[in-house]
């Protein structure tokens, strides 16, 4: 994070609680991991999933601690943190396993610590003791990460760049209530709250309407006027952009002047504390994204899913801890983007989605002139839902995907009932997404993107193999995703 993101004062705390921490895990070895994710893209499934694996044994052959059989035991403990909220691990097992249904999405921090005994892998090492290593899993909204960028924007460059994107492609659209009413205001006429509230109404109505389904935009900061939590109503979150600021200073008591400080607020009151208490401490992170949901949305999602990668990974200070780092303030040294709902596809487009999905951030790595040490891509499903068949049709085997669609799921004019499998044929992504994203950058408007039938389907059943032994959640890749972001800490 650049320097100019937090204050001197912020940095004392920040090195404080890093070598307070540090000071601790000589005694319990800890590592804390970061899960967020853009958009529906399943954060609450993939802890439930990862913790569920663990806990019972699962399949994880590309976890090498658990293949080897290193890993002794795995339990839930006490989280360290008091004031965050415990991730509701067993209410959202129950919710996959018992009730097949998905379970609600994030919309506030949480924390589960869950810790491993191993035994290690060097002879040596086992000679003194076995080894424990407890995992913090701090749970967020995405939102709050593309926050952060705010930290080194004052007002008027917020209303600006917020304004010039909202007057882009189907935000235009979506936009025209706002935009007709802040271009009505004069922005040094006295501060009116009536008015301030309608103007701040108006554009969180805009970014609601960026992020629902039909949309699946992701840039959509700031992130707490779409999950206000305990602030809805307050002065913190009842501001907007203003359109034609002068670069004067704003007049005493004027509209101006109100939605500057309130931004201001904003930033002191919810950015801020989120960073040094959460944020700031995290070692490791995934970024969960919804690539399928982008390219059935269009090119404008796309490009969008691509700016605010731009501006997530623009967050993130990939590098090694040491003991002089942590003086310095913590680095998360190890960052995975995961492209979920791989289940979706046919086992022949995994590997294209994770190739399309890693051109999306190499070139926000690029963007923003970051070196891509310490940051990998896959693509997984948390939990998969389908398995694979084939069926013949015109002479021709097509590769299919069966599962139980969703109540109220529908493909063409057929309408699923949430009890009937069926077989769908998912499409076929871009072996190459190059050309994709050359039109994408010169021509989006004749842009095609590849036509993938993207269906939401219901949890798999799984069943008690005898005795009260339950199989554990099936995945694709989750182990793959456990080796990058742990696996070098069970060595």
């Amino acid at each position: 994070m650049p320097p100019s993101l937090t204050s001197f004062t912020d940095d004392a705390l920040i090195a404080l609680d890093s070598l307070a921490a540090r000071a601790t895990g000589l005694v319990n070895p800890t590592i804390r991991l970061g899960v967020t994710g853009l958009s529906r893209s399943g954060k609450t499934v993939f802890i439930s999933s990862l913790v569920h694996n663990l806990l019972h044994g699962g399949r994880l052959p590309l976890f090498e601690p658990a293949r080897s059989g290193r890993i002794s035991s795995a339990r839930l403990e006490p989280q360290p943190d008091d004031a965050v909220p415990r991730f509701q691990y067993e209410d959202h097992i129950r919710a996959l396993v018992k009730e097949r249904i998905w379970p609600d999405s994030t919309r506030a921090i949480s924390e589960l610590r869950l810790t491993l005994e191993y035994q290690s892998a060097s002879g040596w090492n086992r000679l003194f003791s076995a080894g424990r290593l407890s995992i913090d899993i701090v749970d967020y909204p995405g939102e709050w990460l593309l926050d952060l960028p705010l930290l080194a924007k004052d007002y008027r460059t917020f209303s600006e760049e917020t304004l010039a994107l909202a007057k882009t492609g189907t935000r235009h659209r979506l936009s025209q209530d706002w935009l007709a009413l802040t271009s009505s205001v004069d922005v040094d006429a006295p501060a009116d709250e009536m008015l301030t509230r309608k103007l701040s109404t108006a554009f969180a109505d805009y970014l609601k309407a960026c992020k629902s389904d039909e949309r699946s935009l992701s840039t959509l900061p700031p992130g707490r006027f779409l999950l206000p939590g305990d602030l809805e109503g307050s002065p913190a979150l009842t501001f907007a952009p203003l359109m034609g600021i002068p670069g004067t200073r704003a007049p005493r008591g004027s509209l101006r002047a109100m939605m500057e400080r309130r931004y201001e607020a904003y930033k002191s009151v919810v950015v801020k504390p989120f960073f040094r208490e959460h944020f700031a401490r995290l070692d490791r992170q995934i970024v969960l994204v919804d690539a399928l949901q982008a390219l059935n949305r269009g090119p404008e999602a796309v490009q969008d899913l691509e700016r605010a990668l731009t501006d997530v990974l623009a967050c993130f200070r990939p590098g090694t801890n040491s003991l002089f780092s942590s003086l310095l303030g913590r680095r998360i040294d190890r960052v995975l983007v995961a492209a979920t709902k791989a289940d979706h596809l046919h086992h022949e487009s995994h590997d294209r989605l994770e190739t399309l999905t890693r051109r999306l951030v190499e070139r926000a790595i690029q963007r923003i002139g970051m070196a891509g040490a310490g940051i990998d891509v896959m693509a997984l499903a948390s939990v998969r839902s389908t398995r694979e068949a084939s069926v013949q049709r015109d002479g021709h085997t097509l590769p299919v995907i069966v599962g139980t669609p969703m109540e109220g799921e529908t493909i063409g004019n057929e309408r699923f009932d949430g009890i009937r499998k069926t077989a769908i044929f998912p499409g076929d992504l871009p072996e190459n997404p190059q050309s994709l994203f050359e039109a994408l950058e010169n021509h989006p408007e004749n842009v095609h993107l590849p036509e993938v039938n993207v269906v939401r389907f219901r949890p798999p059943p799984l069943e008690d193999t005898g005795g009260g032994i339950t199989l554990s959640v099936p995945h694709i890749r989750l182990d793959r995703a456990m080796q990058f972001l742990f696996g070098d800490r069970l060595a």
